[in-house]
């Protein structure tokens, strides 16, 4: 019996081709930055840090960067995967220049972060005029989740200490805008923390959830229409107290710490108090249960402010903590939410956990380390992954429909992004032809043509 050559066809591999553009399905992304004007607005709000003989632009530099971080790059000098196609991505500097600019604006600290803020709250407003009712706020509330990170560092890095896992790096406290069920999420905030900080510092929080609120349109930066969420990190007086301040007036739903009088109160709850937890399709949740609390816990804390406590059966093989009851996992939560069943809060209140997804996202996409030494560098290191972020939601949320639209970097990567391409001209115009083989053509090709109605930014 004669042998074969084994499972796979062999080949030969030569490096002579021509017209080939690798990571094609990347002009969605192009495409999304050009449709929500990221591209204009960065380039204005960076032209104080363009020297005169210049060639590259700073704004297309840094907006180059984050193109290469979402495709998967974790250093500056993983943009040179753009370099080498720049019939598609435009001419790109050199490694040197991508450096010295990152340097600059790292020198000109909180003024060079404002100015690249602000340039993404400007293309975040447009991007969700032109999402309509995919825009996260179409439902007339926006919901922003807080969450701290553990970023490992593995070699000396300013401000990397020890965590409180017993690891060394940082921990950034992040805040992303939920797409809801239906799609993903996106950036609002990046604070660059050292490794020792609290998860509890109200000071942070605040200043992320300032940080969080400066890149909503207008109209969500104060007022109920704009829903905080934490876990129990935020559940401090000071937070609690600037969420509800008058004039500002958000709404909140902050995990809090089951203490002694919280303890003791859930044992004074009768059992016809109780009221069965539900899930999102309105069914009710198997071995849970919610009461919400009143009297001597809820002294010292603002007006308004509902606690909310739930008592669930553990999972198989988990461990019950000191401040459980009766073989029950309580967890513990307030909101000044009125007029709303229990139940449906505290299901609201569980929906947090997407933040998990969204931080999952974020160290797939150039969060898995910091890639430089100084802390300053790596704050402008913390803002081109998050217009990356950025560029990974609002492409999903203007091109994409379906379950596509849910797809987490790794799959766009994997099923859109790295797609191949042929680069034909013809008639001064020119046209990248998709493999006719590869199974999401039509998704990119649809997605393209979707993008390509939207109106250019005036």
């Amino acid at each position: 019996m004669k042998r074969g050559s084994g499972p796979y066809p062999p080949v030969r591999v030569q490096g002579d081709g021509r017209g080939v553009v690798t990571q094609a399905g990347a002009v969605l992304m192009v495409e999304t930055a050009r449709r929500a004007g990221l591209d204009a607005v960065l380039l204005a709000a960076l032209t104080p840090w363009r020297k005169p003989s210049a060639v590259h632009d700073p704004g297309k530099i840094l907006l180059d960067l984050a193109l290469a971080t979402a495709l998967g790059g974790d250093c500056l000098a993983d943009v040179g995967v753009l370099r080498a196609e720049p019939a598609v991505f435009g001419p790109m500097a050199s490694d040197p220049t991508v450096s010295r600019l990152i340097d600059t604006l790292a020198t000109a600290g909180p003024q060079a972060l404002t100015a690249i803020r602000q340039a993404r709250a400007e293309a975040r407003e447009r991007v969700w005029r032109l999402a309509k009712a995919a825009a996260p706020d179409s439902g007339g509330e926006v919901v922003v989740d807080i969450d701290g990170v553990l970023v490992l560092a593995h070699s000396e890095k300013e401000d990397a200490t020890a965590t409180w896992k017993k690891t060394f790096g940082h921990h950034p406290l992040f805040a992303f805008v939920d797409h809801g069920a239906t799609g993903s999420g996106e950036p609002v905030a990046g604070l660059l923390r050292p490794g020792n900080a609290g998860s509890n510092t109200a000071a942070d929080h605040i200043t992320a959830a300032r940080l969080a609120l400066a890149q909503l349109p207008a109209k969500y930066r104060r007022g109920r229409r704009t829903l905080i969420r934490t876990d129990s990190g935020g559940g401090t007086h000071e937070f609690v107290n600037w969420l509800a301040a008058r004039g500002r007036w958000l709404s909140y739903s902050v995990g809090m710490t089951i203490t002694e009088a919280i303890h003791h109160a859930v044992l004074l709850v009768p059992a016809s108090a109780w009221t069965p937890a539900i899930e999102r399709d309105g069914q009710v949740r198997d071995g849970a249960w919610v009461a919400e609390l009143a009297g001597e816990v809820l002294k010292g804390w603002p007006k308004g402010m509902r606690l909310i406590v739930r008592k669930e059966r553990p999972h198989p093989g988990a461990q019950l903590r000191i401040t459980d009851a009766d073989g029950m996992r309580l967890t513990c939560f307030a909101t000044n939410t009125a007029g709303t069943p229990i139940a449906e809060l505290e299901l609201r209140h569980r929906q947090r956990a997407r933040a998990e997804d969204r931080i999952r996202a974020a160290r797939d996409t150039g969060l898995r380390n910091l890639p430089l030494h100084r802390a300053a560098q790596n704050r402008i290191w913390l803002e081109i992954v998050q217009i990356a972020l950025d560029l990974l939601a609002w492409m999903p949320m203007l091109a994409l429909t379906g379950d596509a639209r849910r797809w987490e970097p790794k799959r766009l990567r994997l099923r859109l992004f790295s797609a191949a391409g042929q680069l034909a001209t013809t008639g001064r115009r020119h046209y990248l032809r998709l493999a006719r083989h590869w199974p999401w053509t039509h998704l990119i090709t649809a997605a393209f043509d979707r993008l390509q109605a939207l109106p250019k930014p005036g």
